[in-house]
């Protein structure tokens, strides 16, 4: 387990879910951890939506002044800096999507790297318009460390279709997410699905506000 998780992928791959899933079971492992959402594209679902339920459980949520609103500047909070530069707490960033979102982090990409004790995750959804082959998935990856300065170092299988999502559907991903990891050199960090159709080799989500959309 790395002390910063980094998530990015392209819109609605549920980058965001994830990371707010993720904060919550560090948290519930006994951890120290902070949530910073970084999202400075995305106005409208942030994980500063679920703020309420990780103060509660005790995670600290650092979002950008501007979230839950149409205003969409790339202003970063102060207090994101302290995720990168104090290195006792567990530190969770939601990336904003594709390579303008990416742009953000690069303001951290020195101390990261100084540290050198990360896991920055893709995650993929292959039934999104721009990511439904390996080929566009590969693409955005690239657009994304391009933009920021970082290089992936896992791979989230987050295939879905919302609502209408069944176990069969994210298994009907499977080899083409195993392609990604293949061609990319990269681990499958986990393949996810929503707590109510998770089978065995699945990582169950709680869903957080909207199904499955970052």
């Amino acid at each position: 387990m790395k002390r910063v998780t980094l998530f990015c992928g392209h819109y609605g791959s549920g980058k965001t879910n994830i990371a707010v899933n993720y904060a919550l079971k560090l948290k519930a492992d006994g951890l120290d951890v902070a949530l910073a959402d970084l999202d400075i594209v995305n106005p409208y679902f942030r994980s500063k939506d679920s703020t309420a339920e990780l103060e509660k459980a005790g995670v600290r949520v650092i979002a950008l002044p501007f979230a839950n609103s149409s205003v969409d500047l790339p202003a970063l909070p102060s207090q994101a800096y302290s995720l990168v530069q104090n290195r006792s707490v567990y530190a969770v960033l939601d990336i904003g999507g594709d390579d303008r979102g990416a742009y953000a982090l690069g303001r951290f990409v020195p101390y990261i790297l100084e540290e050198n004790d990360y896991e920055m995750v893709y995650v993929v959804n292959f039934f999104r318009p721009l990511t439904q082959t390996v080929d566009q998935a590969i693409e955005v990856m690239g657009e994304i460390e391009s933009a920021c300065g970082l290089k992936f170092s896992a791979v989230i299988n987050n295939s879905n279709l919302g609502a209408e999502s069944t176990a069969e559907t994210v298994r009907s991903t499977s080899e083409k997410a195993e392609e990604l990891c293949r061609r990319t050199g990269l681990p499958l960090f986990a393949t996810t699905a929503e707590a109510g159709i998770a089978e065995d080799g699945m990582m169950p989500l709680k869903l957080q506000k909207r199904p499955f959309e970052a």
